[in-house]
């Protein structure tokens, strides 16, 4: 059987997009790290389609680099447990891991890439930290805030992406999906 090389593994990324499972989750706030992964399977033609690390998967290229595409499915809290087995299991660094999530702490409609950093408020940013041990991975957040004055954090987060704001929901995303391209495309 053909084993990958050490050297051929570092040049994998994996992009993991935050979210929840199910249908009632599907077009939620607290889904935007789903929808982008969603995004860059159709541009790339990359189906995220296997079960397996508690989550889907899906293993393609974008520009020159192989990248695995990954939906964790163990419910936001506890995403970093779905990270790190994939991430082991094909010896992914961590400056190689790139997570997309929501964040109600940036305005709507932003979009923010860093290299590391804390997980904020976070919950899912929380486990993904716990989980790899480190807060030294790239992250690309996606600007949902603030929440309406008459939602708690919790409620607005999962609560469907109302009409007025799809587009703009839609508009960020497609900016996330080609920086994280070029993100890829450019190491």
């Amino acid at each position: 059987m053909f084993r990958k090389t050490d050297k051929e593994n570092m040049e994998r990324w994996l992009i993991a997009g935050l979210g929840n499972p199910g249908p009632q989750y599907s077009r939620t706030w607290h889904n935007a790290g789903y929808m982008c992964i969603e995004i860059l399977s159709q541009r790339h033609k990359i189906p995220v389609d296997r079960i397996k690390f508690k989550g889907l998967y899906g293993q393609g290229t974008i520009g020159n680099s192989r990248v695995i595409l990954l939906k964790p499915a163990t419910f936001m809290n506890s995403s970093g447990e779905s990270i790190r087995e994939a991430a082991a299991f094909y010896k992914i660094p961590h400056n190689r891991i790139l997570v997309i999530f929501d964040d109600i702490d940036i305005r709507f409609g932003s979009i923010r890439i860093r290299k590391s950093g804390s997980p904020g408020t976070h919950n899912g940013m929380k486990s993904v930290i716990e989980h790899l041990g480190t807060e030294g991975f790239p992250r690309v957040r996606i600007g949902i805030g603030p929440a309406p004055e008459h939602h708690d954090l919790a409620s607005f987060v999962l609560s469907e992406v109302s009409e007025d704001r799809k587009e703009g929901l839609y508009d960020s995303l497609v900016k996330a999906c080609d920086s994280i391209e070029e993100i890829v495309s450019n190491a």
